[in-house]
Formats: C-alpha cells, sequence, structure tokens
C-alpha cells in the first residue's frame, strides 16, 4: 500500500471520528419524535436561522454537484459553471411557494398535496421522491468512493460501504437532528476546504487567466444556462432534502433561511468550478476533480478527498432522514400512532434506502449498454418532474383540483421516460426542431421549455374544467 493509499484511508478515520465524536455528544440516547423528524432540540427549541442556512447549503453541496460544477466549467468555460450556480436558485423558488403553503396551515407537502388534489396525486409524487432519493444515495457514494480506488476495485467498494454504514449509524440515533448538527460541522469544514482549494489554484488561473472557448463552446454553455433556469421552477419540489428542512422552523425564517442557503451553495459551487477552469487552461484530460489535484501532490488530493467525503456525508445523513419522514409519515400517515413506532418504521426505511440505494453501483457488471442505461433511468428526475411547477407555484388557482395535477404531472413523466430511452437506446423520438440553442443540451432545453409550457397549459386546462369549489 503506498503513501497516498495510507493517508487517504487515514483522511476517512479521521471524518468518522471528529463526526462520531459530535453525534455522541450532541444526541441522547432516546430522542423524541420532534428531535427525529422535525430537528429540533431535546428543549423542543426549533433550530435556529443559521443552524438552517449551513443545513440547507451543505445538503445541496452534494458530492455529485461538486463533481459536475468542475466537469461543465472544464467543458464549457466560465459559463459552465455559472450555469449549474443557476440551479440554485432553486432555493428561492421552494422559499416564496412553500412560505404560501406554510401560511395556510400545511405542515408538509404531502398533507397539502392531499388536501389540493388527493390522496392518488399525493402517492404519485412521492413516489417521483422515491426515485429521487435512490439516486441521491448512489451518486454521492459514486464520487467519493473514487479516490479509493478504480471503480469496482476493493478499496472503491470498502469506502462505500464504511461510509454507507457509518452514515446509517448516525442517522438512526437522531433522525433530522443528527443531521442538522453535522451539517452545520460539514459546512464550516466545507468552507475552509474551498478556501485551501482556491489559495492553491488562484494564483495559476491569475496568470493564464479564465480559459478561452470557442464560440460553438459559449453557445453550448449558454444553452446550459437557459436549461438550468427553466428547471429551477420544478426541479426544488422533487427533492425533500430541500422540502423537509422548509418546515422545521417559522416561515418567514425559512424565506430568509432559503434564500441565504441558496446564495451560499451556489456561491460555493461556482467558486469550486475553478477547479474545472484550471484543468481547461492547464489541458487537463478526464475528471478535472480526480485529476487536478495530483498535479499539486498528495496534500491537495487529500484536501479533494476531504471535501467529497464531508459533501457526501452531508448529503447522505439528509437523504436517509427524509426517507425516515417519508416512510412513517408521509406515506402511511402514522402521525396519530405512539412515537417509538414512528420512529421504528423511519429507521427501518433508512435500513432499505441505504441498501436500495447502492444497487445501482452494481451495474459496472452489466455490460457496457445495460449498466449505463440503469444509471440513466436513475438520473431523469429532473425532466420528468417538470409538471410540478405549476402544481405547487399555481396552488392558488382554487378551481385546480386532481385534473390539474395529472394533466401537469403526466406530460412531464412521459417527456422523461422518452428522453431516458432517446438515450439509452441511441435512437432519435423528439424531432430536433424542438432543440433551442446549440451544443449538447440543446435538445434538452428544448424540451424542458416546451415541456414546460405543455404542463402549465394541461393545469390550467384542468382547472377551468372542474367545476367551481364550494364555499
Amino acid at each position: 500500500m503506498t503513501l497516498a493509499n495510507i493517508m487517504t484511508w487515514a483522511t476517512l478515520a479521521g471524518y468518522g471520528l471528529a463526526l462520531f465524536g459530535l453525534v455522541r455528544v450532541t444526541t441522547p440516547h432516546k430522542v423524541s419524535a420532534s428531535e427525529f423528524f422535525e430537528g429540533s432540540s431535546r428543549q423542543g427549541q426549533l433550530p435556529g436561522l443559521w443552524l438552517l442556512v449551513a443545513s440547507a447549503a451543505i445538503s445541496w453541496i452534494f458530492a455529485k454537484s461538486i463533481d459536475n460544477a468542475a466537469s461543465l466549467a472544464n467543458a464549457f468555460g466560465v459559463w459552465g459553471g455559472l450555469g449549474y450556480a443557476i440551479y440554485y436558485l432553486s432555493f428561492v423558488t421552494a422559499a416564496f411557494a412553500l412560505y404560501y403553503l406554510r401560511t395556510r396551515g400545511f405542515r408538509s407537502i404531502p398533507e397539502f398535496l392531499v388536501n389540493k388534489y388527493g390522496k392518488l396525486c399525493a402517492r404519485l409524487f412521492l413516489l417521483a421522491i422515491i426515485i429521487r432519493l435512490l439516486n441521491e444515495v448512489w451518486s454521492n457514494t459514486k464520487v467519493f468512493s473514487l479516490y479509493f480506488g478504480p471503480e469496482g476495485s476493493l478499496g472503491y467498494w470498502l469506502a462505500a460501504a464504511i461510509v454507507t454504514a457509518f452514515t446509517v449509524y448516525y442517522t438512526l440515533l437522531g433522525g433530522l437532528r443528527s443531521s442538522l448538527l453535522t451539517d452545520g460541522a460539514q459546512m464550516l469544514l466545507a468552507a475552509v476546504l474551498l478556501v485551501t482549494i482556491l489559495v492553491t489554484l488562484g494564483p495559476g488561473l491569475a496568470a493564464t487567466g479564465l480559459p478561452a472557448v470557442e464560440p460553438e463552446t459559449r453557445l453550448a454553455g449558454l444553452t446550459f444556462c437557459g436549461l438550468a433556469f427553466v428547471q429551477i421552477f420544478s426541479y426544488p419540489f422533487h427533492d425533500p432534502v430541500l422540502t423537509d428542512r422548509a418546515f422545521i422552523t417559522s416561515p418567514r425564517v425559512m424565506v430568509r433561511g432559503f434564500v441565504l442557503a441558496g446564495l451560499i451553495s451556489g456561491g460555493f459551487i461556482f467558486l469550486f468550478s475553478s477547479v474545472g477552469l484550471y484543468a481547461r487552461a492547464a489541458g487537463v484530460e478526464g475528471s478535472p476533480a480526480l485529476m487536478v489535484p495530483a498535479l499539486f501532490g498528495l496534500p491537495m488530493l487529500l484536501v479533494f478527498n476531504a471535501i467529497m467525503l464531508t459533501s457526501a456525508g452531508s448529503t447522505l445523513d439528509s437523504t436517509f432522514s427524509s426517507v425516515a419522514k417519508l416512510t412513517a409519515r408521509d406515506w402511511f400517515n402514522r402521525r396519530g400512532i405512539p412515537t417509538e413506532t414512528q420512529a421504528r418504521f423511519g429507521r427501518w426505511g433508512i435500513v432499505a434506502i441505504a441498501i436500495l440505494g447502492n444497487l445501482p453501483l452494481l451495474s459496472i457488471y452489466l455490460g457496457d449498454r445495460v449498466g449505463p442505461a440503469i444509471i440513466l433511468a436513475t438520473t431523469i428526475s429532473g425532466t420528468m418532474v417538470m409538471g410540478l411547477a405549476p402544481i405547487f407555484l399555481l396552488a392558488f388557482i382554487a378551481r385546480a383540483g386532481a385534473l390539474s395535477f395529472h394533466l401537469a404531472f403526466w406530460p412531464g413523466l412521459i417527456f422523461g421516460v422518452l428522453r431516458v430511452l432517446e438515450n439509452a437506446l441511441s435512437t432519435q423520438i423528439f424531432p430536433t426542431w424542438l432543440s433551442i440553442g446549440g451544443g449538447k443540451y440543446a435538445l434538452d432545453f428544448g424540451i424542458n421549455f416546451y415541456g414546460l409550457l405543455l404542463c402549465t397549459a394541461g393545469f390550467l386546462l384542468g382547472a377551468w374544467l372542474s367545476p367551481k369549489p364550494r364555499k
């Protein structure tokens, strides 16, 4: 075993020990339902503004997003990093839409959906959420595990198993409360690591300047920015890691917290995209997040390893706590049963998602076509939930009911599935005239833009066809 391998595993051990100590100090052996599901303190106090900000921000600075930001900046220059940062305007969309729900007395999104659109619509929404949560697990474990060995190697699998098991352990203890407290520490650590990376890469980028991009590449980057902007109107609503946090403080604190978290996490992502700019300027081949630290030796490799562990761990524990709430409260509506029973259902849900969420990693053994197709099938959520935009943003329309939900939800879902089939089967389904802009994301931009218009029109049509509600 080389020195780099030893130090990489030592970094993992240090990360685990630090979090273990934090959890043992802050989390009692038995937690109440409000602690486990709502993140309140032992004394029943709601989370404060800055704990909400730190938790919401780091939960969206997940390992895959960091890797994506660097890769997109490498591909499209500064426009790639900016485009990915645009997704973080989702916090603003969510803040104002969910403020509307909070001020009308709803305690969760499923409760609102059942009241407004009916139980079937709520179940369909939760099924889409489950796909998102499965995607969160494998996509994060895969990214950080690559620092411990090539895909499929012993080190790769050990890292995935150890971090998953450890995160399951402390989330089982304290649920959302453990997630919030560890998120605060992880946000501080991530900020320190980002500063270290910027200080290291900054002089080189300052000397060379921003890498030049061809007009076609610039257009492709701007097209991606357009795609990101269209998706921010639906994207946040299918992420319970974000939306669950909208119901744990007062509505006013939530709005301020979400806006601040969006600015902080979006700024973090944009700054980290400088790794991709550095790779483009230096002509580095391969994944920037893996290859750039190798240029600076072992210390920088360990810094990147630590930031990936931190971001992945924060997203995993938030995912697990969201699954616990979905299992124990949202799907079966078990609020009236004893605390111990609620927590038991939630904990079984955590164990289940930890196992099922990592199964897509096994797709590397299924061949060059089947394996990538399985991975692709778990990442369609951004397009398939485009119909959620009118469902939440136009919720104030009184006549909108189940028909409006279905006429908005199903077109987006069908478009997402067809887009996956198009890529997986290497065949054309959508006509090229739908494309907007240029480059790799032109067709996706067009599908999402016109699809959003179609879903919105369907929602409004459903409201027009529905009978006027009784007063």
